[in-house]
């Protein structure tokens, strides 16, 4: 059977697909579109919030929020190497994860945006938001702590170790975890996210039907291997100085408002580095999730989205509404 379209994942919704051309490359952009928007008005009057979505994934995971997300101009994006983004060779480093995002409000005709993160997609937060401050106007980040955070409860407590290092470790050889991904129609997806998961969602519908457009996106060539580039980008550096410069270079205190949602059942990224977060963003919220596991905005979206819209109204006055 031939690979998957990247075609594929122009789902149909409340929203409109649009192709952007940001930092050297074209990325995929799904843009909510809010039912009292006057066509008259143009979309760059409303705020800009970007979604940003983590490993594995595609726009796709933020459906809840495209749709829940009232008062702005709400974008989810497909990074650099998945969906129907461009997939280059090179560029899975977080420098550039910073500079794809900085690159896509001044493109989407914006001067500063609200970023939302989940995982990986929330390191581009972070990075964007202490590399390229004066684009953003706030960062809400889902179970994706501060990097330097990650790294030392990663590296000192035997639990969060244990969470993320046997399949990161796993992903650092060639060729074969390309295969894993994307065989058997992407089962491994399905396996990975089931097992972050809370088992109400995984019994859902909606669940079901994510996992089928997962297993798509990631059998779009290109799409595993890019994916994978991230999580080596993650190691490797590590043992370069390369690594040893992006923890410093992220060691300043973030001075814009920050949230972070954790699903208190989660078991990859768990309350120790959300906790040690608060050093470098100490005027942040940091808010647990009941009964959620590692992808909290899709299995309580009404509750996450409760949230993100105050934060929203914080950082953009009562118009987002």
């Amino acid at each position: 059977m031939s690979a998957p379209d990247p075609s594929a994942i122009r789902i149909d919704g409340p929203w409109r697909h649009l192709d952007v051309h940001a930092n050297g490359i074209r990325f995929h952009v799904v843009e909510a579109l809010p039912a009292d928007q006057d066509a008259a008005t143009p979309v760059t009057s409303r705020p800009l919030v970007i979604l940003l979505h983590g490993f594995g994934s595609f726009w796709w995971s933020w459906r809840h929020q495209l749709r829940g997300l009232t008062g702005a101009r709400v974008v989810a994006v497909d990074l650099r190497g998945y969906g129907g983004s461009d997939k280059p060779p090179r560029g899975y480093d977080a420098w550039t994860m910073a500079g794809d995002t900085a690159g896509l409000i001044r493109a989407l005709g914006h001067s500063s945006a609200t970023l939302v993160g989940h995982a990986d997609g929330g390191l581009a937060c972070w990075t964007a938001a202490l590399l390229h401050s004066r684009l953003v106007r706030g960062i809400a980040l889902i179970s994706s702590p501060h990097p330097a955070a990650l790294r030392r409860s990663t590296l000192t407590r035997r639990d969060q170790g244990y969470a993320l290092l046997p399949t990161l470790l796993r992903y650092q050889v060639p060729l074969w975890p390309e295969r894993l991904l994307a065989r058997d129609d992407g089962a491994e997806i399905e396996r990975l996210v089931s097992s972050r998961s809370c088992a109400k969602w995984v019994a859902s519908e909606d669940f079901s039907q994510t996992i089928g457009y997962l297993r798509t996106a990631i059998q779009i060539p290109g799409a595993a291997h890019s994916a994978l580039e991230y999580q080596r980008w993650a190691v490797r550096s590590q043992l370069r100085g390369e690594g040893h410069r992006f923890i410093k270079s992220m060691s300043q205190q973030l001075g814009m408002p920050l949230l972070h949602l954790r699903g208190d059942a989660d078991p990859y990224v768990l309350a120790d580095p959300v906790d040690h977060s608060q050093r470098y963003a100490p005027q942040g919220r940091y808010l647990s999730i009941a009964d959620a596991g590692h992808f909290s905005h899709e299995e309580a979206p009404d509750e996450v989205n409760k949230h993100l819209m105050r934060f929203l109204e914080q950082v953009h006055g009562p118009r987002v509404s």
